[in-house]
Formats: C-alpha cells, structure tokens, sequence
C-alpha cells in the first residue's frame, strides 16, 4: 500500500474508508499464500497503526486454544509453545465476546497474559468469518492509552476482510496439502507394494512416512497372539537414549489402546495421559494407528515427537489411509519370508535325500562272475525316480534291475523305494524273472498307490551257464552289440501297479565273451536339442556299437557326455538311467 491513512488526527470520510477498505481487499486477496498474506496483513495495519507488537493468533476448535500464527515484536522463544485458552487473557475476552477488546493500561486489567514485561496497553480484535471466530488479531504498545476507538473501529472493519482471506488461503493450503498428500498416498503404496523383506520393508515405512508425517521417534510393534504382547520389530528415532526393543502388552499403554479401540489415538500431551507407559523428555505428543489385515489387528505404527499438541487429526487421517496398505504389505513380507525359509528347508532336505538316494543305490560297477558292469544314473530333479539294484543270491545267481518310476521328483523317488524295498525282500525266494513281474506287480497294486506305476527290467544271471534270463515290464528294449552288429532284445511287458493278473515275456540269453548288452530308460533316448529333436534309439545304438571294445565305464562315459553335449545346456527332461553289462 503505497499510501499512509492518519487515523490519530481526524477520523476518516466515508470516501476514505471505502478506498481504505478496496485498498485492503485488493492487496489481501491477491495471495493465496497463508505466510505472505500474514506478512500483507501485517503491514497493512501498520500503515494505520504504528504499533510496535503485532501477533495474529489461530483458534483450534477442537482444543478451544489460540496459537500465535505470526508475529513481530514478540520474542520466538515465549510465542513457539504458547496456547491461551479463549477462558483467558485479553485475546481469549475477544473470542468470546465476539468483538474487539481495548485495554488501555494492562497493569490494571487481571485477565492480562504478560509476555512482554513493557507492555502497557493491548487492542485484540477478533477474526470472524462466515459467523465463525477463526482467531485473534492482537496489537500491544509500551504506552498506556497509545490505542483508540477509531483505530478499534477500523480493525473492526477490517477485521472481517482478513478474516476471510485467511480462511480462503488456508483453504488453499489444506488442498494443497491434501493434493500432495494423495499422490504421495499413491506414491507410497506403490513403493511398499515393491518391498517383500520384512526389515527392508519396515524401513522403507519408516522413511517413507516421514515425508508425510515429521516425527522424532517412529516405532511399528508387530502382535505376538501367543504371548499377547506387541513387539518392536522397527524403531527409528533421533535420541538415542529410547529403548531399541519395547514389549507392551494386550491393552497396555497408547499403543495397547489403539489396538484395543481399532482406532487411530491422538495424544497431544503424553506426559498428562494416564495409558502412557513410556513418558521421557523427548516424549510430547504421540499418535498411535493400529494395522488391521483381515479384521484382525496384526500391529500398531506409533509415532512421537517432542512437540506438544504436534499430531491433529489430519495426520491420524493421512496415515490411516496408508495403514491398510501397510498391513497388507508387512503380511505379504511375511508370507514371502515364510516362503523364503520353507523353501530353504526343502532345499536342504531335497539335497540331503538325494545324498540318502544315492548312498542306498549300490556301486555303480559291482563285483559278478563272469561280467563286467557298469553304471550311471542322472537324476532330472534333485531326487529322481529312476532306479537300479545288484542282489547277489549266494554264488550262483546274480539279480541285476533297473526301473523308472512314472513323474519325477520326491513322489517318483519314494515310489522307487518301495518298488526296489519289494523287489530285495522277493528276491531271496530265487522266482523266475516273470514271476518275479508277477508278484511284484501284485503288491504294489495292493498299496494302491494311484497315479504311479513303475517299469522294470528284471535279469537273472547264471555265471556257470552263462546265461541271463530276463523280464521286461515297460522299459525301452535292452540293446545287445555283438561281433560289431546291433540288435534289440525282445522282452515286453506292461508296466508295474496298473492292471491286476499282467503277463510278462521271459527271455534267456547267453552272453559271451565281448557280448555288450545296455538296459537304459526312455530319458536317455528321449533327451532333446534347443529345436525339440530327440537323441533317440539310433544315435545310442550307434555309440554303444563304435565304442564296444572299451571298458563299461567308459562307454556309460561317453554315453552320457554325448547326452550332455546333443542338450546343449538345457536340463534333462526326465531321469537318465543307463546301465552296461560285457561279458568277459
């Protein structure tokens, strides 16, 4: 305002008034900024009255307490932490009354708050809009009588005008500050949704509500229903003189009642709140919201500040609407963590069963009259359901076996140990390799175990005859090299555990000296390239013909580098069993 209205020699023409009056509204309703039109204000009644003290104080209508706003003249210190009740002082006369109050010397006034001990005389004139006291516009002088009515009936005036444009500025505010308090809502549900480690997640909680909440101390206590306690699992703080791990029980403290209420609790001062179990100086206000996932409360999100009567019901609002996500976010954390060590646990015993599988498979190059074997087995999965056995029935008979289970993994490797388990417990009463089907096939139909079945091939050695007579239940044709050509062995037979009185073939064969017999199962010829083509019967027919004049163990080398190397990397489909007999 560029010009300077003299109130203290003549009162003013209504012409005056009116330009006074536009003046004002002009200047006060051209900001939206609450701290600039404080300022404006300021310095608009400056240009009516010289005052030296000048304070603009806010109602709280919940608490019923004015707080300075903005000020000049005041000292910082007395004005930071002052709440005047409206049943006291000058300025709490004026929301009361609903109009300005002029006290022209203090010292005889009983209502008067001193903050300044020079103070003489005090005008406070009360804000109102839309009929509702908003606050206090208050002036002080050193001097005694240095206010008059005029300037009482010019603030008067005014007063309605400010009033107004403080209500729209901090209207403003406030969407302002919802705005940005819904996209960083948006914001941090986002982010929270991205974080499944329990202690990172709590962390980024942490972090991230301090951009909408200032806070000294932030702490989230997770529920134990079994001891019924709530227990610190975060806390982040300035002072370190907090303790670090806090315990409270159902329904003890403001954390206790919040759960109990299922409703955010507002402290304004923790050190006058009978919950309060810890109460230090660094303890002012505290706000308290519970974390509900499914009806049931799994946690309590508490925050603390030194600032007394710091936490309204905005910030109660704003992080209520952020504590369902949270829940939903620490649960998926924890379901994710419980994964996470489920997971390991299997790992570990898969690993540890698959040692146990292999350590209950015999040597894979026994000791028999007359022959030399070898053997490989290479498991798809950490377990697998392939499976081989050696028995030897005193010094005439030798039972060589191998089988594969219907699937893969731990069902597959558990049905093998009960077929093979079987199988030892026959093989003493010395049955013919189709018998032997026969009967076999008869128990494991009795477990009645669905879904599984199991194919086997199922020799007898004899290394006084030489022969080897033999029974096939489903498995791929054995291969027998001889004198350098290649030919399979007829033996079929329907697999293991599916039909009730199944007949299997019996064949004899006599092998001879460099006689190279190979029993394998369906995932060594079934093996597969990047393109999906299959290793097949022939490729395997092939090798065991061009490599029969070395050592088994060699052969079942080459054999499965040349299966390894037609993958090109890519993990077996299925378990790989390969088993090599020569006569010798």
């Amino acid at each position: 305002m560029n010009e300077t209205v003299k109130t203290d020699s003549k009162p003013l023409e209504w012409t005056e008034l009116l330009s006074l009056l536009l003046q004002v509204g002009e200047r006060l309703n051209s900001t939206l900024d609450l701290d600039e039109l404080m300022t404006r204000i300021a310095e608009t009644v400056k240009t009516i009255i010289d005052y030296e003290i000048f304070a603009i104080l806010l109602l709280n209508h919940k608490t019923q307490e004015l707080r300075v706003r903005f000020s000049v003249g005041h000292p910082e210190d007395a004005v930071r932490n002052l709440r005047i009740k409206v049943t006291e002082g000058i300025v709490g006369r004026a929301v009361q009354e609903r109009r300005a109050v002029l006290v022209n010397d203090v010292t005889k006034d009983p209502a008067y708050i001193q903050s300044i001990p020079a103070v003489r005389s005090e005008l406070a004139v009360p804000l109102i809009s839309k009929n509702r006291v908003i606050g206090v516009m208050d002036l002080e002088a050193p001097w005694p009588d240095f206010f008059t009515e005029q300037h009482q009936n010019l603030l008067d005036l005014l007063g309605g005008r400010i009033a107004v444009a403080i209500e729209n500025a901090g209207l403003y505010r406030r969407t302002l500050r919802q705005a940005r308090a819904l996209q960083l809502l948006n914001e941090l549900s986002r982010e929270l949704s991205s974080v499944l480690v329990l202690n990172d997640l709590l962390r980024k909680v942490a972090t991230l509500t301090k951009r909408l909440i200032n806070y000294d101390r932030f702490t989230i206590l997770l529920a134990d229903e079994t001891s019924r306690t709530f227990n610190t699992v975060i806390s982040v703080k300035q002072d370190q003189s907090t303790p670090e791990k806090v315990t409270v029980r159902y329904g003890q403290g403001i954390v206790g009642a919040a759960a109990f209420s299922r409703q955010p609790i507002t402290v304004p001062d923790v050190s006058q709140d009978a919950r309060a179990v810890f109460v230090g100086p660094e303890t002012g206000s505290e706000l308290a919201v519970p974390l509900i996932y499914r009806d049931r409360v799994i946690g309590v999100a508490d925050m603390v500040t030194r600032q007394k009567g710091y936490f309204i019901e905005e910030h109660a609002r704003l992080f209520s609407t952020l504590a369902p996500q949270i829940a939903i976010a620490i649960e998926n954390a924890r379901l994710y963590e419980r994964a996470v060590r489920s997971e390991a646990r299997m790992e570990r015993d898969l690993e540890r069963a698959q040692e146990i599988q292999m350590l209950l498979m015999p040597a894979p190059e026994p000791s028999i009259p007359g022959l030399e074997v070898g053997v490989r087995f290479r498991p798809a999965r950490e377990l697998g359901g392939d499976l081989y056995d050696f028995i030897a029935l005193g010094k005439e008979q030798y039972v060589l076996a191998i089988g594969d289970v219907s699937g893969k993994g731990a069902p597959a490797a558990l049905y093998g140990a009960l077929a093979i388990g079987t199988l030892r417990s026959l093989a003493p009463q010395r049955l013919a390799p189709s018998s032997m089907m026969k009967k076999l096939n008869t128990l494991l139909l009795e477990r009645k175990i669905e879904g599984h079945f199991i194919t086997l091939t199922y020799c007898v050695w004899d290394p006084r005859t030489r022969i080897l007579r033999m029974a096939n239940a489903g498995m791929p044709l054995p291969v027998l090299v001889r004198g350098g050509r290649v030919q399979a062995v007829r033996a079929e037979g329907v697999p293991l555990g599916l039909l009730d009185h199944a007949e299997h073939e019996e064949t004899s064969l006599k092998v001879n000296k460099g006689d190279l017999l190979a029993m394998f199962s369906d995932g060594m010829v079934e093996a597969t390239d990047p393109r999906w083509e299959e290793f097949g019967n022939r490729r395997l027919e092939n090798l065991l013909r061009q490599n029969a004049q070395r050592s088994v163990s060699e052969i079942v080398k080459r054999l499965f580098n040349e299966v390894s190397s037609f993958e090109q990397g890519r993990p077996p489909r299925d378990d790989q069993t390969l088993l090599v007999v020569k006569g010798r």
